[in-house]
């Protein structure tokens, strides 16, 4: 099996903490299809516009039988305030340790000001109620995306 979730493969079950003084466990949620989007940092720019945008298609996603969940290696209490910042009403999973940014392989080298630096790129993953991964975006850019994704989520509801 390789060692990151392929498409059209189930994904393998996995737990981290997250917002809400809660743990995220992916088996707890078949039945419903789920985006899961990975990001740099909390409180950055690109990273606020794409969440603000995962927020206000929010109630969409879920007329299409999607949960979102954000996903960075920033603190659970770095979460905590950006989701209350953000009023988002959906749960930010904290993955301090990249377990979770391992197994969906998002860690990569990035230049940022002429230096090399390992960090989050960017990227989307809908997991279907089955436990399926189904879609991804690598290398995302902001604009239009999270549209996009819930196109997609409306596709599979």
């Amino acid at each position: 099996m390789p060692s990151h979730p392929t498409l059209n493969e189930p994904v393998p079950d996995f737990s981290a903490p997250m917002t809400g003084d809660q743990t995220f466990t992916l088996s707890a949620w078949r039945g419903k299809n789920l985006v899961l989007f990975f990001y740099p940092k909390d409180n950055t720019p690109g990273c606020t516009t794409e969440s603000m945008r995962f927020r206000d298609l929010h109630p969409d996603f879920l007329k299409a039988n999607t949960e979102v969940f954000g996903i960075s290696r920033d603190s659970l209490r770095s979460h905590e305030g950006f989701k209350a910042k953000l009023e988002m009403p959906f749960d930010l999973i904290s993955d301090a340790d990249e377990a979770v940014c391992t197994l969906f392989d998002v860690m990569k080298m990035k230049s940022m000001y002429g230096k090399k630096v390992r960090g989050v790129e960017r990227s989307t993953f809908v997991i279907d109620a089955s436990g399926t991964l189904v879609k991804e975006w690598r290398g995302v850019k902001v604009p239009g995306h999270v549209d996009e994704v819930l196109e997609f989520a409306r596709s599979i509801a």
